[in-house]
């Protein structure tokens, strides 16, 4: 690997995932720039792209194996030691549990999916299907009710903003997370033309909503009483598209009767919304030509969050806006991120299993309670849930009460400080990398990145990782037993298609970690290095063999080749170009093909959805007395972004996570623009903020970021907090019925001043963690 120059690469800030292009210098990225030769995002570069070296360097990075002393204190120690140890402990467990005692935490974090293949394939090798990760915590909710409407859970919506004349954001600040590709210049466009308008849906008057043609405050938490209403007045006046309705779907009269049942007036005030402005927001989709929706964790871990995805699934399709330019899509996938399990149940605490995940609020019961299939050990990869998941006290908890905790990180997060063993990671600019988040239509992009500068000496890319830990469990051949294989794949593709089914049927214990089989085998043919980016390989056949044509003409005049070779040519193409390849590109009638159901029609009626509806009560927005406001818990802001993110320098903005207060109730509080104050929750959690005044909030109404809360090593080497652990406030049981997915969108809290001793020895913390 050459060690300077511009390299091209991707941003892992948000799921959009933007190319870009980092220079390097000594073996250190410097700089950051747009790359134009994106096909998706050509170019667009935002303010915390900007900001990627501090991620790849900075000096909490792990750099040896640790193994936890009963004090709790790490020694190091040398790889070979760390793989032997975890993998007798693995044994063990499985040995005296079975497999399905053990789950994996994580898999792929952003733009950080390629360990996910090898993680997941270790993890079905003993025995366990039990995942949890992020979109758990977040989607799921979203996932079960597409399952219902498009007969799959990997049916997933898109958004075709560039073509559409109105843009509803519901729950969404798009200037500020994105979302979609080239938010900001979109949204912009809509902005400066009279023909395109836009309408949000936010209790916050976000930077988004400041652009908006409608922007409706909702009260916080009454989300589904406003989408209730407005779909219940587009009923009534009967601007439905029953054209497309008739032809596309089923169930429209269950819908419609349940409906009609809603008392406008009644759901307009419990959202704190005038009937004028419901009427104007139906006058804008009725006059709209097309209309798209976008929608995202305001909505998604707000109060009733499944029945709010339904909602938004409703809005879009008793209006025909789907399938059509400027509307919502489904889109192709090269491989789906999540799975299809419906009816499916966790023995361990009875909950449903949504897209092949369980929702990481059910964690600590899983491993807590006296069931005989709970959980014994948590693999722990590119996740911090000590962080990350509702309750923290009860996560630490549970983590603290297993047999066996293993985290792979590229620093000492707070999960991995109550782990048995913690094994240092290459971080994703040092080994190959891809993003599974592909949500373009009617172009669909896929990207393969090579390393672009050489791993941290003492750390290991993933695949490395579950080698060692698979031959030592006697789950993978040796070198030799592969050599076969490798030969084949050098000769050709079809050698090696032939050679993979012959060794596959003789050893088909090899299945659950085929992706280290081809990680051995083809990778070694790889260009630039980009062995791991082998499994890919299966994916692009199965890509090829759902959608022969979308695949032709993504590639092409690339694309004239048999069907047999198409997948191959499909792989060649996502493997062989640094800025990324289209992997299809469907006609907008294709989307009912990517309909699951046998009728390809939409299934509008979702029996226990609509009874849900029925029983809603405008009473449950008010807030209690003793907690009287509400509190956001988890938003995004300028400077803030995932937890992989840990070095505090890399923000320029809000260094301490500042709690969002409106001035009238700040002053009622008898506080001051930057004072220290305290939060307290139902949880019993305590979390003291620096308080900022924003009068974008509606009274009542609070706000605290995601990704702070790490704790970082100081230049004297202390380690101190880096800003809020906004989970110490969040409750697992304040969760949607159906998906268990948090409402941390909606956390009931209660403010108190600090004496002036606490607030000092917080303003010192602050201090001396941001190096003033």
């Amino acid at each position: 690997m050459s060690n300077a120059g511009w390299k091209k690469t991707a941003c892992n800030i948000c799921y959009v995932n933007c190319g870009v292009e980092v220079l390097v210098e000594e073996d250190r990225i410097v700089k950051v720039r747009g790359d134009r030769d994106n096909p998706k995002s050509r170019g667009y570069l935002c303010n915390k792209a900007a900001r990627i070296p501090f991620y790849a360097h900075h000096r909490d990075r792990l750099t040896t194996p640790l193994r936890r002393r009963p004090d709790g204190g790490f020694d190091a120690i040398d790889w070979d030691t760390a793989i032997a140890e975890i993998a007798a402990r693995l044994r063990d467990v499985v040995d005296r549990h079975g497999g399905k005692s053990i789950a994996l935490y994580g898999g792929g974090g952003q733009g950080n999916h390629a360990g996910g293949a090898y993680a997941t394939g270790f993890l079905r090798a003993l025995g366990s299907r039990h995942v949890f990760n992020a979109l758990s915590q977040e989607k799921t909710g979203d996932f079960w009710v597409n399952g219902h409407l498009f007969g799959s859970q990997t049916c997933h919506t898109a958004e075709d903003v560039h073509h559409c004349d109105l843009l509803f954001v519901i729950g969404a600040n798009p200037w500020i997370a994105h979302g979609f590709p080239n938010a900001r210049d979109h949204l912009n466009q809509i902005r400066k033309d009279p023909a395109r308008k836009l309408i949000v849906i936010d209790p916050r008057r976000t930077e988004t909503a400041e652009m908006a043609d409608l922007h409706l405050a909702v009260r916080p938490g009454a989300d589904a009483f406003l989408l209730g209403a407005i779909l219940a007045t587009l009923v009534r006046r009967d601007a439905l598209d029953h054209d497309f309705l008739t032809e596309r779907t089923m169930g429209l009269s269950e819908v419609t009767e349940a409906l009609l049942r809603i008392p406008v007036a009644q759901w307009a005030a419990a959202a704190d919304i005038s009937l004028e402005q419901i009427e104007r927001c139906a006058d804008m989709i009725s006059e709209a030509r097309a209309m798209t929706v976008r929608v995202e964790l305001g909505i998604q871990q707000g109060v009733n969050s499944t029945l709010n995805s339904y909602l938004e699934k409703l809005l879009i399709m008793l209006t025909g806006s789907f399938g059509r330019p400027g509307t919502n899509q489904l889109h192709s996938w090269l491989m789906p991120l999540w799975g299809n399990s419906p009816n499916q149940q966790f023995s361990a605490t009875g909950t449903e299993v949504i897209g092949g995940l369980l929702p990481p609020n059910i964690l600590p019961q899983a491993v807590l309670n006296d069931h005989p299939d709970r959980l014994r050990a948590v693999w722990i990869d590119s996740s911090n849930p000590a962080n990350t998941a509702a309750n923290t006290a009860e996560v630490e908890k549970a983590l603290a009460a297993l047999d066996l905790c293993v985290v792979v990180d590229v620093a000492m997060t707070e999960t991995a400080r109550l782990a048995h063993y913690v094994l240092p990671a290459s971080s994703q600019y040092e080994k190959t990398e891809f993003t599974l988040f592909n949500f373009e239509f009617p172009k669909n992009f896929f990207h393969v990145r090579a390393g672009v500068v050489p791993s941290l000496q003492g750390t290991l890319p993933e695949p490395e990782i579950y080698t060692r830990l698979a031959r030592a469990l006697g789950l993978l051949p040796g070198d030799n037993a592969l050599a076969p294989l490798r030969e084949a794949a050098f000769h050709s593709r079809p050698a090696f298609a032939q050679a993979l089914r012959a060794f596959m049927g003789a050893n088909p214990q090899s299945s659950a970690v085929g992706a280290l089989v081809l990680y051995h085998t083809l990778g070694a043919t790889l260009p630039d290095g980009t062995a791991a980016a082998a499994p890919l390989w299966q994916a692009a056949q199965a890509c090829a063999r759902r959608s022969p044509d979308a695949v032709r003409r993504a590639l092409g005049p690339d694309g004239s080749v048999a069907d047999a070779d198409l997948g191959g040519a499909l792989f060649d193409a996502i493997v062989g170009t640094r800025s990324g390849a289209a992997i299809t590109e469907h006609s907008y009638e294709d989307v009912w093909s990517l309909v699951s159901h046998p009728d390809r029609k939409v299934h509008l009626a979702i029996t226990p959805l609509l009874e849900w509806l029925g029983r809603l009560d405008p009473a449950a927005t008010r807030t209690p007395n003793d907690y009287p406001f509400v509190l956001a818990a988890g938003q995004r802001r300028m400077f803030n972004a995932n937890q992989i993110f840990r070095d505090p320098a890399w923000r320029r903005e809000d260094p301490d996570g500042a709690l969002l207060i409106s001035t009238r109730d700040l002053k009622e509080l008898g506080a001051s623009d930057g004072d220290w104050i305290a939060v307290r929750s139902p949880a019993g959690g305590r979390v003291v903020v620096r308080c900022k005044t924003d009068d974008s909030l509606r009274q009542g109404q609070l706000a605290l970021p995601h990704g702070y809360g790490q704790s970082y090593p100081t230049r004297d080497g202390e380690r101190l907090s880096n800003g809020p652990r906004v989970n110490a406030l969040t409750d697992s049981g304040n969760c949607d019925p159906i998906a268990a997915t948090p409402y941390h969108k909606h956390v009931t809290v209660r403010l108190e001043r600090l004496p002036e001793s606490e607030a000092a020895v917080f303003e010192e913390r602050s201090r001396r963690i941001h190096g003033a």
